[in-house]
């Protein structure tokens, strides 16, 4: 592609919404993921007793379900995005690419 057709691709206003609302949706998983994750280490760090309170008559502590859930929201995370990536932003990407012709 030349620096003029990259510009047009740039300045077409369904590409600018599409980097825009895809910036904005994965900041704001990003920041989810972050917010979960670290509570979960500044509780280990500042309260391990919270975590370390044992459920049942077994050896396992609360900790390890709070863990797992952790685990588990990453994966339900990666799959909303995914969901609006294969929907949404792939709509778009077609609609910038039609509008655009040849050189998108």
């Amino acid at each position: 592609m030349t620096k003029e057709q990259i510009e047009q691709v740039k300045n077409n206003p369904k590409y600018q919404k599409l980097v825009s609302e895809r910036s904005r949706f994965a900041w704001t998983l990003s920041i989810i993921m972050l917010v979960v994750y670290y509570a979960f280490i500044m509780t280990i760090a500042f309260n391990p007793e919270a975590l370390g309170t044992k459920i049942g008559d077994g050896v396992m502590t609360i900790g390890i379900p709070i863990g797992i859930a952790i685990i588990f929201i990453a994966f339900v995370l990666a799959g909303i995005y995914v969901r609006r990536a294969n929907g949404e932003f792939d709509e778009l990407t077609r609609e910038v690419r039609e509008e655009l012709g040849d050189i998108a």
